[in-house]
């Protein structure tokens, strides 16, 4: 059974850092592409970043660009997602997402396996 358990969110001020993971069981994340999302209520799930670190290949919404890092553990067949300088509209609550096919896709519709989420809060 697939699972994907993401941990790490919070409360942070403006302009502070959080790093979220996503442990996964079940499946090898190495070989699958992982993508992150985040959700408000009301809106639809956003791309937020994706990797396939098989590949080094990284991808970025345009919105976190130059302040988020995805990166990923082999070892620990976990990914990780650091977020820098954080903005009040980078609240919502964070999930990760695994998929097979090996290009990048930000739909999340077109991914397999999902997390819990976490929640993610930036406030002063």
């Amino acid at each position: 059974q697939v699972q994907l358990v993401e941990s790490g969110g919070g409360l942070v001020e403006p302009g502070g850092s959080l790093r979220l993971s996503c442990a996964a069981s079940g499946l090898t994340l190495s070989t699958y592409a992982m993508g992150w999302f985040r959700q408000t209520p009301g809106k639809e799930r956003e791309f937020v970043a994706y990797i396939r670190w098989s590949i080094r290949s990284t991808y970025y919404a345009d919105p976190v660009q130059g302040r988020f890092t995805v990166s990923g553990d082999n070892a620990k067949n976990t990914v990780y997602l650091q977020m820098n300088n954080l903005k009040p509209e980078d609240t919502g609550v964070y999930y990760c997402a695994a998929r097979g096919a090996p290009y990048i896709d930000t739909r999340a519709a077109e991914y397999d396996y999902w997390g819990q989420g976490t929640q993610v809060t930036v406030s002063s």
